[in-house]
C-alpha cells in the first residue's frame, strides 16, 4: 500500500471528528449556558418563597454551578405565577413551584390559563399541614373556643386570612365553619407573609396558615398561639399543637409545593433538573436547613408526584359539588 493512502485511512476518521467537534452547531455547550428563572406564585417572605430560595441554592450544586433568579408573580391565588410558568419556553430556562391545592382547584372554580398536566413536575419537596393561628394577646385558646365565640357574635364577626379563594387555608375554613356551624368572613391575600403581617397587626382575627409557617414566624417574634394542626396526627414540627380531629373537628389538609417546569422540556435536561433536585433534598446539609425554617420535607418523585395530583384533582371535584369554594 502506498505510504499517502496507508496515512490518509489512519488520519482521516481523527480529522473528521476533529473538524465536526469543531463545527458551528455541531454541537452544544453544557446545560445551563444561561441563568435558570424560577417563577414563585406567592409573595417573597412566605412559606413557598423561603423553601424555594433554599432549595435552588441547593441544586445549584448539582446542576453545574447554575445560576437561579427567583420571580416573585402573587396574586389571584396562585394563578398568576401558575399561569406565567406554563406558558414559558419548554427549554429549561423557566421552572418554579406549584402549590396544592391551588394548582388543582382554581380549574374547578373558573377558566384558569393553566392545569397541572401541562407541566413537567420535577419532583415534590414540601408537605405542610394546614393550622390556625390567633394573636397571643387573643382570648381564644381552642377551636371549642373560636367556634362559640364565632357563635356569639353576628355572623361574619370572626375573620380570617387566606392565601386565596381556592387555597388549602381556604378551603380548610370552609370545612371547619360546616363542622362548627359557624359563619366567618373570607380576607383573602396574596401570600402566607401578608396573612403574617395582619395577624401580626391584629387586623384578622384567625390567620389560616400553614403550621410550618406559623411555626417560622413565631420563631422569628411575632407572637402567636397555634389552636390545631389538619394533619391526621401531630406533626413532629409541633407536638404540642393538637390536631383539628383530636379537638372534635374533623379537618385534614395540607399543601404540597413541588417543583414543575413548562411541559416539553428536552429530556437530557429534564434528566438533569430532576436529578439536581432529588440530590439537593438529600443533602443532609439542605436538610437541616429546612428544619430550620419549619419546611415538613417530602419528597415525591414525579411519578408519584403525578399520582397524588391525580388523585388530589379528582378529591377536589368531588368536594366542588358539595361545597364549592367561591366567594361570590
Amino acid at each position: 500500500m502506498h505510504r499517502l493512502t496507508s496515512f490518509l485511512r489512519r488520519s482521516l476518521p481523527a480529522l473528521a471528528l476533529s473538524a465536526a467537534a469543531i463545527a458551528p452547531g455541531a454541537a452544544s455547550a453544557a446545560y445551563p449556558e444561561q441563568p435558570i428563572k424560577v417563577v414563585i406564585a406567592f409573595a417573597p417572605g412566605g412559606g413557598t418563597d423561603v423553601i424555594a430560595r433554599l432549595t435552588v441554592q441547593y441544586m445549584q450544586k448539582y446542576l453545574n454551578n447554575a445560576n437561579f433568579v427567583v420571580l416573585n408573580r402573587p396574586g389571584a391565588g396562585g394563578g398568576i405565577g401558575f399561569a406565567e410558568l406554563m406558558n414559558a419556553a419548554p427549554d429549561g430556562y423557566t421552572i418554579g413551584f406549584i402549590n396544592t391545592p391551588n394548582v388543582l382547584t382554581i380549574p374547578i372554580e373558573r377558566k384558569a390559563n393553566f392545569h397541572w398536566e401541562k407541566f413537567d413536575l420535577l419532583g415534590n419537596v414540601v408537605d405542610d399541614p394546614g393550622n390556625f393561628s390567633v394573636h397571643a394577646d387573643s382570648p381564644i385558646k381552642t377551636l371549642a373556643e373560636l367556634a362559640a365565640h364565632a357563635k356569639a357574635k353576628p355572623p361574619g364577626t370572626v375573620t380570617y386570612g387566606t392565601t386565596g379563594v381556592g387555597s388549602d387555608d381556604h378551603l380548610a375554613a370552609l370545612a371547619f365553619e360546616r363542622a362548627a356551624g359557624i359563619k366567618m368572613t373570607h380576607v383573602p391575600f396574596k401570600g402566607a407573609a401578608e396573612v403574617h403581617n395582619a395577624i401580626a397587626g391584629k387586623q384578622i382575627m384567625v390567620a389560616a396558615m400553614n403550621i410550618g409557617e406559623a411555626l417560622q414566624y413565631q420563631k422569628g417574634g411575632t407572637p402567636l398561639r397555634h389552636l390545631g394542626q389538619m394533619s391526621e396526627k401531630r406533626s413532629t414540627l409541633a407536638p404540642d399543637v393538637p390536631t383539628f380531629k383530636e379537638q372534635g373537628f374533623n379537618v385534614v389538609m395540607a399543601s404540597l409545593r413541588g417543583m414543575a417546569a413548562p411541559k416539553g422540556l428536552p429530556a437530557a435536561v429534564r434528566e438533569q433538573l430532576v436529578g439536581a433536585l432529588q440530590k439537593a433534598v438529600a443533602d443532609p446539609e439542605y436538610q437541616a436547613k429546612a428544619a430550620g425554617y419549619f419546611a415538613p420535607l417530602r419528597y415525591l418523585a414525579p411519578s408519584a408526584y403525578t399520582a397524588e395530583l391525580k388523585e388530589g384533582e379528582a378529591e377536589f371535584k368531588k368536594l366542588w359539588q358539595t361545597m364549592p369554594w367561591t366567594d361570590k
